[in-house]
């Protein structure tokens, strides 16, 4: 029973993450136009664009860090590099939270599968 309530947790965490808290990184760090901010890291979720070159597309058990290309660990390396560039750090932050939100969704995963 635990196990169910913590996947319904792992959801919302997961896409509360996704689309509320850009909203407060774009207002504490780019806090002068902090709504374009946000729009612009809640379109970083384009990147999930890539679980369509998977097959299956939607596996709910896979973890995205490491399997899809947009997601592996180069690209986060290029998004890392990203933040060097004044005109690509709002999309930069957006693909590093982005990322980071599909590694605790990992963490939830792989602790809800041990009980």
């Amino acid at each position: 029973m635990a196990a169910e309530y913590l996947k319904i947790l792992q959801t919302v965490t997961h896409y509360s993450l996704h689309f509320m808290a850009p909203g407060l990184l774009a207002w504490l760090f780019f806090r002068d136009k902090w709504k374009k901010a946000w729009l612009v890291m809640i379109a970083t979720m384009l990147v999930d664009l890539d679980h369509l070159l998977a097959t299956p597309i939607f596996e709910p058990g896979r973890c995205s860090i490491g399997f899809h290309p947009l997601h592996s660990y180069p690209a986060i390396a290029v998004y890392v590099l990203l933040l060097l560039f004044p005109k690509a750090r709002i999309v930069a932050t957006g693909l590093l939270f982005h990322m980071a939100t599909d590694f605790q969704d990992c963490l939830w995963t792989h602790y809800i599968n041990t009980l």
